[in-house]
């Protein structure tokens, strides 16, 4: 079991998301950093499905009362067990009664704790995930408070003194190009155009890649939502409801784009002007309220391409998983 002892709010219970009810207007859910939590799950030899915690207000700060490995994955939040420090991206044994603590991080957004076996909580529609939105799923379709105390699934590797830290995927991963040599503290992040993108001129298209976006405090699992230049169509748009993604860029009447997220509702009227390729879904996740965010726009066989760097990633860490146990 896990006994939360106090946190900054925003923590949840989440897997790898609820699939196949979009159709009826549930969204997929899941982690913002997918890619964070496969690692995690994979450092423990967990099922890819098993549930986790997601920490995106620190601190946090969780007691274990029974023997158990963990992995913390995503940012680089300061790990301590019992006071003692680990770096992120680790998996340590913890003992029945030891307090593991999460503290907010120098760089990077989001952060992920990985549990051996994985957090048992009862599925819904045929995930773990906590729906915010909807109020179901996870623990009791909230976040999680003082005195919760969550349910574990035993592990395979729950046991043992193995200590061990893999390559985060910002160390693994060729980053994107600059592309003009703009030496920005921007995070960039490649795009594909999307169904509305002619709709918007060629000069427009122009300001929105070359343009630094500020992350807004009014965003959330939902959406991005950024600050910067206006970005309009060449004429006024009114589109129907249509089925929108995570990572889709929409752009609402006053022109501040939105980049829908893993909580995204499964249909949305506004302009799409371009989506933000899979690869680099972690990347938005990464970046912090206040952070900025650069655009680039790639063709499908630069997205392909990335795409098979981030499985090949996986694939290492998976390799090493697979000699280490």
């Amino acid at each position: 079991m896990i006994e939360i002892l106090s946190t900054g709010g925003l923590t949840t219970v989440q897997d790898a998301g609820r699939r196949g009810y979009r159709r009826f207007g549930v969204g997929i859910g899941g982690p913002l950093d997918s890619l964070a939590t496969t690692i995690g799950n994979l450092m423990l030899g967990n099922d890819p499905e098993a549930a986790f915690l997601e920490v995106i207000i620190f601190p946090l700060k969780l007691r274990l009362r029974q023997a158990a490995r963990i992995a913390v994955t995503g940012s680089d939040a300061q790990v301590e067990v019992d006071g003692q420090r680990f770096p992120p991206w680790w998996s340590v044994p913890v003992q029945p009664g030891q307090v593991v603590t999460l503290r907010a991080p120098a760089n990077g957004g989001v952060a992920y704790v990985c549990v051996s076996g994985g957090i048992d909580v009862p599925p819904m529609l045929g995930s773990r995930s906590t729906d915010l939105k909807a109020g179901f799923g996870g623990f009791h379709g909230r976040t999680l408070r003082k005195g919760d105390v969550l349910d574990v699934l035993s592990g395979m590797h729950a046991h043992g003194s193995r200590r061990f830290g893999v390559l985060p995927p910002c160390a693994g991963l060729p980053m994107p190009r600059e592309g003009d040599g703009n030496a920005s503290s921007a995070t960039i992040v490649r795009v594909l155009p999307a169904a509305q993108w002619d709709c918007f001129s060629e000069a427009v298209r122009n300001e929105f890649l070359a343009a630094t976006w500020q992350i807004t405090p009014d965003s959330n699992r939902i959406g991005l939502r950024l600050s910067g230049p206006e970005i309009k169509p060449v004429q006024g748009m009114e589109l129907l409801s249509h089925g929108i993604i995570p990572g889709v860029i929409q752009i609402p009447p006053h022109g501040q784009p939105i980049v829908m997220q893993c909580d995204a509702q499964t249909a949305g009227g506004y302009p799409k002007l371009a989506t933000v390729i899979a690869a680099d879904m972690w990347r938005l996740a990464q970046t912090p309220i206040g952070g900025k965010l650069r655009f680039q726009c790639v063709d499908m066989e630069e997205a392909l391409a990335a795409n098979r760097q981030v499985r090949d990633y996986v694939a290492r860490v998976q390799r090493a998983m697979e000699l280490l146990y």
